[in-house]
């Protein structure tokens, strides 16, 4: 008698097929299928032992599921994902489970699951975070979409998401439509941010104090022993420590031109929609584009001349409060860059109606994901005791860090400028807390220009009402 599969995974890319093995892993029959049958073949030859079972057309493959179907689409974001959804959705049937694994566009994910919840199809916006080692191992899952299909596949996803001490199922539903892939992008964007300070940070120490590339991975190993804590801070070390064959730094050969995927630009692009200053991602993706300016910097190197040339020379103890310095300086960005994700967060939930859960969300990026770190247990001990806060910043936490390190990051920053050293997500940290804890700004001159030109109106401070001024006329 033919025996159906638990689950099908259309898409065998390195984070289709280790999905699939995950999923296998833990007691599943799997169906994959892959464009190129190719891919499919090798996948089999490489796990003769494991129940993947391949399929080489659509129609086999969803003949060879039980129902209701629960499929994975581990395939590239965009048109791709519409194709497939087109081709299957003349086979799926009422109550089938359509399980978007992808880093698709959320507002995407919106319109396909209206479309589908017409054909009485399900649809689910998953976020998936931990790169091909967490699609193995155990990644942070983030369900989005229809409540009622999650609970169908709520005990798959948590057999197969990470658990953070081993006993914490890092998944939890997010909630409708395209809330789930929001918080990927949300998560991707910060992830963006983190990245940018850290390497702007580990510039600084190379090009201001001279550290070697031992030096610097030593310091971020010591880093990562303490509120640094962080995968992105442990591997930053590991890195710095590689040496290729002729004992050289490997990072040092490395082409300085940072790619991108398009989740920080999404970030960033939704934060303007939004009226929400996440100036800290924007940064971050803007310092990208200009790493790709290659041959444009390369000219820019030959014509403008070097802030300074000669090695600044620093004895050992002033290197070492300079160290510290920074390193208080990238914790205290890593808690405004995340004040800044959390609150785009909060204005989301607010505006698409979502209902988002911040500290669940922060409990399932502890592990499996790409930004897990210490500062994440701060961010839940936060949302525990003031569910409603309107900005981590104002936490007492947060205020007594900055309070104490504020003083550290416009040392870092004004030194690295002064050091013709590019710090544009560092430099956003402090000019976003300056502007954020600031009672007056200069709004008040720009609402007067658009006042002036435009006849925009203002409001004044001294009484109530709407005011326009002629102000060009004598």
């Amino acid at each position: 008698m033919f025996k159906q599969q638990e689950v099908g995974v259309i898409g065998m890319g390195i984070m289709g097929q280790n999905l699939a093995l995950n999923i296998e892993n833990k007691g599943y029959r799997v169906s994959i299928y892959n464009r190129s049958p190719d891919k499919t073949n090798i996948i089999i030859k490489n796990n003769p032992t494991k129940n993947l079972i391949p399929y080489f057309s659509i129609e086999q493959f969803i003949f060879s599921l039980k129902k209701p179907r629960v499929i994975f689409l581990m395939i590239t974001a965009g048109v791709h994902v519409d194709h497939i959804i087109q081709v299957l959705s003349n086979y799926l049937e009422i109550g089938d489970i359509l399980i978007d694994g992808g880093n698709s566009f959320y507002q995407d994910t919106v319109r396909r699951d209206l479309y589908l919840s017409e054909k009485k199809i399900n649809f689910i916006g998953l976020g998936i975070s931990g790169g091909e080692e967490g699609a193995l191992k155990g990644p942070s899952l983030m369900p989005g979409g229809s409540q009622d299909a999650f609970k169908i596949v709520e005990s798959l996803l948590k057999k197969i998401a990470a658990r953070f001490n081993d006993n914490e199922i890092c998944m939890e539903y997010i909630g409708p439509n395209g809330s789930g892939h929001y918080v990927k992008m949300m998560h991707n964007g910060m992830e963006y941010g983190d990245m940018q300070i850290i390497s702007e940070i580990y510039f600084f120490l190379k090009m201001v104090l001279h550290l070697t590339a031992k030096q610097l991975g030593k310091i971020f190993s010591d880093w990562n022993m303490g509120e640094l804590s962080s995968y992105l801070i442990e591997i930053t070390s590991h890195i710095l420590m590689k040496s290729d064959n002729n004992q050289y730094c490997v990072l040092d050969y490395i082409l300085d031109v940072a790619d991108n995927k398009g989740t920080g630009l999404w970030s960033s692009k939704d934060a303007l929609d939004l009226g929400v200053p996440s100036t800290m991602i924007t940064e971050s993706v803007f310092a990208r584009y200009l790493s790709t300016l290659k041959n444009q910097r390369i000219q820019a190197s030959k014509v403008f001349s070097n802030v300074f040339e000669g090695k600044v020379n620093f004895d050992l103890e002033n290197i070492d409060i300079f160290v510290e310095k920074a390193r208080k300086a990238l914790y205290l960005s890593k808690i405004i860059l995340y004040a800044q994700g959390f609150y785009q967060l909060k204005i989301s939930s607010m505006t698409y109606h979502w209902n988002l859960n911040y500290q669940k969300i922060a409990k399932i990026f502890r592990a499996g994901c790409i930004i897990r770190s210490n500062f994440l247990q701060e961010i839940i001990n936060i949302y525990s005791k003031t569910p409603k806060i309107e900005n981590l910043l104002l936490d007492s936490y947060c205020v007594n860090i900055i309070n104490n390190y504020q003083q550290d990051l416009r040392d870092i920053v004004t030194i690295g400028i002064d050091h013709g050293i590019p710090m544009p997500a560092l430099s956003a940290a402090i000019s976003y807390y300056d502007g954020f804890r600031s009672l007056m700004l200069p709004a008040n001159l720009i609402q007067a220009q658009r006042d002036c030109f435009g006849s925009h109106t203002y409001k004044r401070i001294d009484k109530s009402g709407v005011f326009h001024t002629r102000w060009l006329s004598k």
